[in-house]
């Protein structure tokens, strides 16, 4: 109960909030989104925003109000290169897989990147060191870090809290016309105990959806008896971007009573992992179709949800007759609105259940230990959503933790002995994972014979070695020639087992900066940074894996620096 009046209280407070609306687009071409706030995502709901760029790099990135750049990341995944504008509305607006800052910012950028001799730098700016106005051109659109194509992720946050808003409550609504309803592609019923039949299953089960006159549907009848629960699968439509993102509230109803409701106003970083107990995770991995359930087995703190005493779970008893609707909206008020009649039926299931008893029952409030061979692997309370059976074992030297149909919501530990392998072998050594066509390699640490490491999967996990060293490559060779017209220098690194941990590139003897684009497997050096000298250059990289073994690329070019 006490949850539930914390939730209760949380969504109340998000619809009493009065959001500044005085910002700009942070592009100059028309909106037009292919993602949305709150969208579903592996393993997290989207934070902001994601504008199109016509699918193109290099447009003007813009700050959507006065203010000054707060913080400023370079990485090779996530959002790539962003920067972080605080206004003094107490908001916090983020810009995305830039292509580059420009001006004042990107010259902070790269003093710190070369005092820190690192591509990837996080700084934390002080109110003055790099003020915005409105307007101002920051940035260039791109498509780095974690990016699928070129587009600019935009969001905002609390200042004070960090938490994501959503951002058509800042004004974004004018900027894009949505006249559509939200789209329901399949509503399933889920049998939630050993007792429990729906429609003779004992197994989740699609429902037919008939529309109506008045445009609302209606789902076949749910004959049932015990425990059950709903789940749909949906997205939304704008009249401008025709791309299927998330919805923004969906509510289980019976009576003119919420059994069960969530909506997308603000969200938590640390809560973004709730996505994997939200949606049905085992027929997301075996399907790729995303399921969002309307009910909790057993109750998690994810506070976008209200929920009634019974989590969204509905309990058909004799004479139990009655009309339920669920209802998905989008921000703008578009509903899709579903009945679904459910009746008491004490038939006998045809269709058994899916559940397998094994002899590791997995409580989810208890630690829970498995040892077997060299192998150690400890999950501590709340790993998991709800109570588990797993299938445990190690066959020929690997580790076998069920399959990746369930669900862990924070890591476990994985623990070998390595007592029996020689000291050679241990140093080019880590614990890898199975993907299902090759060993991936898992940060591993290593104390004496002891490789311990972390996963939020499970799955298949093995000891393995790699004594191959990276490669590095040049389209075209640059050795002993003049490459006065070339801008950069483009080399392609990659390896085929552990990865990649680290590069460095010096020119003449001192370090320069090259920029690491891991999707493509490139490294630039831009001559803008003003290193070469006029005439002959040498040029050493060295390349070095997760596990220590490195290649040497070298060599001397000429470049003439004159009317450059």
């Amino acid at each position: 109960m006490k949850l539930l009046a914390f939730l209760l209280c949380t969504l109340a407070a998000f619809g009493q909030k009065n959001y500044p609306k005085d910002f700009r687009l942070p592009l100059d071409i028309p909106m037009q989104l292919s993602g949305n706030f709150g969208e579903l995502r592996p393993n997290h709901f989207h934070a902001g925003f994601d504008f199109k760029t016509n699918q193109r790099e290099g447009l003007n990135v813009y700050a959507v109000f006065d203010g000054y750049v707060s913080r400023i990341k370079i990485s090779t995944y996530g959002y790539g290169k962003a920067i972080y504008i605080t206004h003094p509305n107490g908001f916090t607006t983020v810009y995305g897989h830039l292509q580059r800052a420009v001006g004042t910012i990107e010259d902070k950028i790269k003093e710190a990147q070369y005092k820190e001799e690192s591509y990837e730098v996080e700084l934390f700016l002080k109110p003055g060191e790099l003020v915005v106005k409105k307007g101002d051109i920051i940035a260039l659109s791109g498509n780095t870090g974690g990016s699928e194509g070129p587009h600019l992720h935009f969001e905002f946050r609390e200042t004070a809290t960090e938490k994501i808003v959503n951002p058509f409550f800042f004004g974004y609504d004018q900027f894009i016309k949505d006249t559509k309803k939200p789209i329901v592609t399949s509503l399933m019923v889920y049998p939630l105990d050993a007792e429990s039949v729906a429609n003779r299953s004992q197994r989740p089960i699609n429902l037919g959806l008939s529309l109506q006159k008045d445009g609302t549907f209606i789902s076949e009848k749910v004959q049932a008896r015990g425990k059950i629960g709903f789940g749909i699968n949906a997205y939304d439509l704008d009249d401008a971007s025709y791309n299927a993102n998330g919805t923004y509230k969906t509510s289980l109803i019976s009576n003119g009573k919420t059994l069960f409701n969530y909506q997308f106003d603000e969200m938590s970083f640390e809560e973004g992992r709730f996505i994997n107990a939200m949606i049905d995770y085992n027929r997301y991995k075996k399907l790729k179709s995303r399921v969002q359930k309307l009910f909790m087995k057993q109750p998690f703190a994810w506070s976008n949800v209200d929920l009634n005493v019974d989590n969204g779970v509905i309990a058909v008893a004799p004479n139990y007759t009655q009309t339920n609707k669920i209802e998905v909206s989008d921000v703008n008020g578009n509903t899709t609105s579903i009945n679904i009649p459910i009746e008491y039926s004490n038939q006998a299931a045809v269709i058994p259940s899916e559940e397998k008893i094994t002899k590791f029952s997995v409580k989810a409030a208890r630690d829970f230990v498995f040892e077997k061979d060299n192998f150690s692997v400890t999950f501590p309370s709340g790993t998991f959503y709800e109570d588990v059976y797993l299938n445990l074992d190690v066959r020929n030297e690997t580790l076998f933790l069920h399959e990746d149909i369930v669900p862990a919501h924070s890591s476990f530990t994985i623990s070998y002995d390595a007592k029996d392998i020689p000291e050679n072998k241990r140093e080019k050594s880590f614990l890898a994972s199975f993907n299902g066509t090759k060993w991936n390699y898992i940060t591993t640490k290593r104390k004496e014979n002891t490789f311990t490491a972390y996963s939020k999967s499970l799955g298949q996990f093995k000891l393995v070695s790699d004594f191959i060293a990276p490669k590095i490559t040049i389209a075209k060779s640059i050795e002993g020639k003049w490459i006065s017209e070339q801008k950069t220098i483009t080399l392609t690194i990659s390896d085929d087992f552990s990865g990649i941990k680290t590069y460095k590139g010096y020119l003449n003897g001192k370090w320069i900066l090259f920029e690491y684009e891991s999707k493509l497997k490139r490294l630039t050096h831009h001559f803008t940074d003003g290193l070469v000298a006029e005439g002959e250059n040498k040029l050493k990289v060295i390349v070095t894996d997760n596990v220590g073994n490195s290649t040497t690329f070298e060599t001397a070019f000429f470049r003439s620096q004159k009317n450059k």
